[in-house]
């Protein structure tokens, strides 16, 4: 397929209407108001008064004048026209078009109303200034700040200058400021500083790659070499020696795409650069680097630490099944005895030498020696098998601790002090061969470890290593213990909105949330809507046949019969067929390129630097690289060396620099966006309603971010795509997260990160992603929780009025909301509130830390507040039979959406082989952004097809429609060797013709 004229760069349309407007456009742009209408009166002749006010709409919408004032979409002619009672009269709006008369209303309407030509100089310095702020806040593709740039113009009513003006004052101002910063990064280290800076360019002896490759390689292996090697890479990035250079007064997001320019290209392009740019990428790459690679290390021993905790316990329950007919011929033996004693219970008293004559007849002393010896030996508590089995890794564990101890910086809060000092004493007993147990903190040192680890006398260093060790895991999973130069493994806690900072946004804060900043006036609030709730259900039960009211050992629980499936009625199945027979059949690629001609989607993705980029075709292959990552075939599928744009050099250069997690996000929201626009969408729903749900991957390959779970992966690790799918089955968000965690951890990241323009405010999900504080941060944050729970009758109601009286729900109101708990805390509930909304903290980071026992008593008021949220959920689902089938149609279309993507994901066994986190991501990405591609087509061609069938007289009836999917593929070619073809398919503006159902397949 070609590549449409849509796909070239956004200057083709500048300055000129689109190929469709929206209702909305035509309202807000194409209305005249009664000052309009008093300047139309005073124009001579209906075609002048026409022609007048269709360059006055122009120039509102467009912020210029066409040379030619009539070349506007019929539409936009006839809801001026209409509007306006003038007719369409073709003669006489051709003598406008040709006639003086256009010109002097092109001078009045500037007159009027006050619009400028760019050339004034106010204007030009206007938007000069607002360029360079931009530019030296963000680093942002020329396209986006031309569309900014348009945009201010068109607001601030200054003329359109020609597109070459604009682009030229664009690239100057970026590149002004590029230099500038480049400068001001290349002026920080001294002169050692940039001999070693430049000396990671250089390959050393013995080595194929340079020394910033080296660094810039992340650990694959989860193994105490692998850790040791890792840590050793943190220590090689302090030695270049610019760890302490302060790069806090530069913007953060210039930074950020320095970095990843760093991370991205080759050194051998990095050695091309000018010396100040070289330096200036050198220096934010390695001082970054240190945090990254922090992260990779700790990341290492938290999976050695869990990995070594299971073979353990694998090793017990193998050592403990091998010894059970042992422990069973024991349990014989001293049955027999305990069957002697209960006998003798029943007889006459006898002196205990007889009794033991005639148990030691049935079985002989030694015998019941050595069964005792057995049992006790064999039913040993698990704490002293598990403590033995770490002593017997005390060699492992030395293979990387000392290492750990003196490349990592731990820092403790107060909760943490003791496990600080513990670790501090660790690192001294290095060099002591003999060390008494009161030299060291022993206040770690409880339960079973006890037993090992005297308080006085010489200390037992392995036990007590192991010990602090244990202890540092968990600490470090609270971030009791925190490392504050780590991204990921520092204390999020510390993150949080405090001080003046939470001062000044908290107003704001809470009218965003529509929260009272008074508790109480909160609470109250709840309180009523808790009650009615409750007093509504009570109410209803009668009529309610799906639910009933039961006790339940020794308690009262509400009963939900299943609700039965809808039928699908005649006129259902007869549309639904007519629709499948009129999809046209088609490849793939040629899917991915018509949808880009809609919507531009490939035009998204920019170079890592945000540089301007000048090479043809670029659509065609970012489209064949998203193919080869989405259909994990690899870009061997893909290639045509006979074609520029898909031979292997540029597909290559294109997955390394223009593929990432930004773009992607970009370009899926453009496919997002359009698909809100189609009709026939807004009969499946309108954005508000939404779901979350993990798709499992296996990774057979080494890699230190996937988890375990046998369940999923079987013997080997995985991944997890988590994935939201708004109720127009578009996927708005993804996130890829090692093993299985819970999906609650994540489920208000989605939420809170997507950039498209659906606002969701309910979110559905599995059982799997409910708890209390998930429940009480999605109701602070203003959003409904719906997950569908499994275990209804084990959940527990809330009660906020010990007073109230429910009635036949009294007794299931047993659980009682601590409100003043949550009164008490009401502030630092809000603050937390705040630090997500303002996207200061990831709720994800807040979760994984404050979920952690012990719980804090912010924490359980956060809990408290959920259980209302929760109680409310409960009541609505067993009373809303809407409620429910609205959460169960979503579940089932988040299914769906999965089958597509496993039918998507076709090669290579439908495995993920990537070893680093960024390379998921990003192949991830691209299934998700594949699969929205896929699903956008199908809406269209529905949309056309309804409309054809109506044409046609066909029964189409909207309680059909709304039941209809886009995610049937059975019409598309998904497998095999795929072939982009640069000839036009599809004329711009057009579709493919639907398929004739008299026709044969094919």
């Amino acid at each position: 397929m070609t590549l449409p004229d849509s796909s070239l760069p956004p200057l083709s349309g500048y300055g000129r209407y689109p190929a469709t407007l929206t209702a909305d456009q035509l309202h807000h742009y194409f209305r005249f108001d009664d000052q309009d209408r008093q300047a139309l009166t005073q124009k001579k002749g209906k075609h002048n008064r026409l022609g007048y006010a269709l360059q006055l709409a122009t120039v509102r919408f467009l912020g210029t004048f066409l040379s030619d004032p009539l070349d506007v979409p019929a539409p936009v002619l006839k809801y001026v026209a209409q509007q306006l009672e003038l007719p369409e009269n073709p003669t006489k709006l051709e003598r406008y078009r040709r006639g003086e008369t256009r010109w002097d209303h092109r001078r009045d309407i500037q007159v009027r109303y006050g619009y400028r030509e760019f050339s004034e100089v106010s204007a030009f310095l206007g938007l000069a200034r607002f360029l360079y702020a931009r530019a030296h806040l963000l680093a942002e593709p020329p396209s986006r700040l031309l569309d900014l740039s348009t945009a201010r113009l068109v607001e601030r009513r200054v003329l359109l200058p020609g597109v070459t003006t604009l682009t030229r004052l664009i690239a100057r101002v970026q590149d002004r400021v590029d230099e500038q910063l480049w400068q001001n990064l290349a002026a920080l280290p001294n002169a050692a500083q940039r001999a070693a800076l430049e000396a990671l360019l250089e390959v050393p002896a013995r080595s194929s790659v340079s020394r910033l490759d080296q660094l810039r390689k992340a650990p694959i292996s989860v193994s105490a070499p692998g850790l040791v090697g890792a840590l050793k890479r943190v220590e090689a990035v302090r030695r270049v020696g610019i760890t302490a250079l302060d790069l806090s007064g530069f913007p953060e997001q210039r930074l950020t795409t320095l970095f990843r320019v760093g991370l991205g290209v080759k050194a051998q392009a990095l050695r091309r650069m000018p010396p100040q740019r070289q330096i200036a990428t050198l220096v934010v790459t390695v001082r970054r680097l240190e945090a990254q690679a922090l992260d990779d290390a700790l990341t290492v021993f938290e999976g050695l630490l869990t990995d070594l905790l299971g073979r353990i316990e694998r090793k017990e329950d193998l050592a403990r099944h091998g010894q059970l007919p042992s422990l069973e011929e024991a349990a014989r033996r001293s049955n027999q005895l305990t069957l002697a004693f209960l006998e003798s219970l029943g007889q006459p008293p006898q002196d205990f030498p007889t009794f033991a004559a005639r148990v030691l007849a049935l079985v002989p002393q030694e015998q019941l020696q050595a069964a005792a010896e057995t049992v006790q030996a064999l039913t040993r508590p698990r704490s002293e098998t598990r403590l033995e089995g770490l002593l017997s890794r005390y060699s492992y564990i030395q293979q990387f601790l000392p290492t750990l101890l003196r490349t990592v910086g731990f820092e403790a809060g107060s909760s943490g002090q003791s496990a600080l000092a513990a670790l501090q004493a660790l690192r001294s007993l290095e060099r002591k061969a003999q060390v008494n147990a009161a030299e060291v903190p022993l206040a770690l040192v409880k339960g079973d470890w006890e037993k090992l680890i005297p308080k006085q006398g010489l200390l037992n260093r392995p036990a007590y290593t192991l010990c602090v060790l244990e202890q540092l895991q968990a600490a470090l999973k609270r971030r009791d213990l925190y490392v504050p130069a780590s991204l990921r493994f520092n204390d999020p806690r510390l993150r949080l909105l405090s001080g003046r900072a939470w001062t000044a946004l908290k107003a704001e804060v809470c009218r965003s949330l529509d929260l009272d900043p008074d508790p109480q006036v909160v609470l109250a609030r709840l309180s009523a809507q808790l009650d009615e709730s409750y007093r509504l259900v009570e109410a209803r039960l009668p009529e309610n046949t799906a639910v009933s009211l039961e006790e339940q050992e020794g308690k009262r629980v509400l009963v939900l019969q299943e609700d039965e499936a809808l039928p699908e009625p005649p006129s259902l199945v007869r549309l639904r067929a007519a629709v499948a027979e009129r999809m046209p059949r088609l490849d793939l690629p040629d899917l991915l390129l018509e949808v880009h001609g809609w919507t531009g989607f490939a035009d998204a993705f920019t170079h890592l630097s945000e540089a301007r980029t000048r090479v043809e075709h670029l659509a065609v292959s970012v489209c064949a690289v998203l193919l080869s990552e989405a259909c994990n075939v690899g870009l061997e599928a893909v290639i045509q060396p006979e074609t520029e744009a898909l031979r292997r050099g540029r597909l290559s250069w294109v997955d390394q620099h223009y593929l990432r997690v930004e773009t992607l996000a970009r370009a899926n929201a453009r496919l997002v966006d359009f698909q809100a626009t189609i009709p026939t969408v807004s009969a499946w729903g309108d954005g508000q309603v939404a779901s979350v749900d993990g798709l499992r991957f296996r990774v057979p390959v080494k890699t230190i971010y996937a988890g375990q779970n046998p369940k999923y992966f079987g013997v080997r690790s995985g991944v997890t795509y988590l994935n939201f799918m708004s109720d127009q089955f578009s996927g708005f968000h993804g996130i890829v997260v090692p093993g299985t965690l819970r999906d609650s951890l994540f489920a208000l990241d989605g939420m809170i990160e997507q950039n498209t323009a659906l606002q969701p405010r309910q979110l559905i999900s599995d059982t799997a992603a409910s708890s209390y504080m998930v429940f009480g941060l999605f109701r602070l944050l203003g959003y409904q929780f719906s997950p569908e729970l499994a275990d209804l009758r084990e959940r527990k109601y809330g009660r906020m009025n010990p007073e109230a009286d429910y009635g036949q729900l009294n007794a299931l109101a047993s659980s009682p909301i601590n409100t003043r708990l949550i009164a008490a805390h009401w502030d630092d509930l809000l603050r937390v509130a705040g630090s997500l909304l303002t996207r200061t903290v990831r709720a994800s980071e807040v979760l994984r830390v404050i979920g952690v026992y012990p719980k804090s008593s912010l924490v359980r008021a956060l809990e408290h507040f959920g259980r209302v949220a929760s109680t409310l959920h409960l009541l609505s689902y067993h009373d809303d039979p809407v409620y429910r089938r609205t959460i169960g149609i979503q579940r089932n279309r988040q299914e769906a959406r999965h089958r597509l993507g496993r039918a998507i994901f076709q090669g290579r066994h439908g495995e993920l082989r990537q070893h680093y986190v960024a390379g998921m991501e990003d192949q991830l990405g691209s299934l998700g952004l594949v699969m929205n591609a896929i699903i956008l087509w199908n809406a269209r061609y529905i949309d056309l097809a309804l409309d054809h069938l109506r044409s046609e007289g066909f029964e189409v009836r909207e309680e059909d429609v709304q039941r209809l999917s886009p995610l049937k593929f059975e019409h598309l070619h998904l497998g095999g060797r795929y072939h982009f073809a640069l000839t036009a398919q599809v004329p711009v503006g057009q579709f493919r013709r639907l398929r004739d159902p008299a026709e044969l397949d094919g």
